[in-house]
């Protein structure tokens, strides 16, 4: 069993579609402590979702109206997900915002200390 941190990039590419910031691995369980919106200007809505893969379900999880110049977290608590679900934002406008997020993912794969990813 390995533990691994990560952090995820989101810069939108189109507005008023969910689009797939992270997807959970096979045999993982990824646990978000973070997303970090910024808009640089303007006013925005964004809606993040978790895709669940078992049932093909889009749950909508957070929802944030800001006018920038602002930075928010948009989390409150940690947010799971299971392996092959997905995390997907979607924004009002793609002009001026991005993102980052803080996950640990866990794996059931073992990985011997100091194998890297090939």
């Amino acid at each position: 069993m390995a533990n691994v941190y990560v952090n995820g990039f989101y810069t939108p590419t189109q507005a008023g579609l969910p689009e797939t910031v992270f997807t959970c691995p096979d045999e993982t369980t990824t646990i978000f402590q973070t997303l970090q919106l910024v808009n640089v200007s303007g006013s925005k809505n964004v809606s993040v979702y978790i895709e669940d893969f078992s049932t093909s379900a889009l749950n909508r999880i957070a929802y944030v109206e800001f006018d920038g110049p602002l930075i928010t977290n948009v989390f409150k608590g940690s947010i799971v997900l299971e392996e092959k679900d997905a995390l997907k934002i979607e924004t009002s406008n793609t002009s001026g915002i991005s993102g980052t997020t803080a996950a640990l993912e866990t794996t059931r794969i073992y990985i011997p200390q100091g194998a890297g990813a090939s």
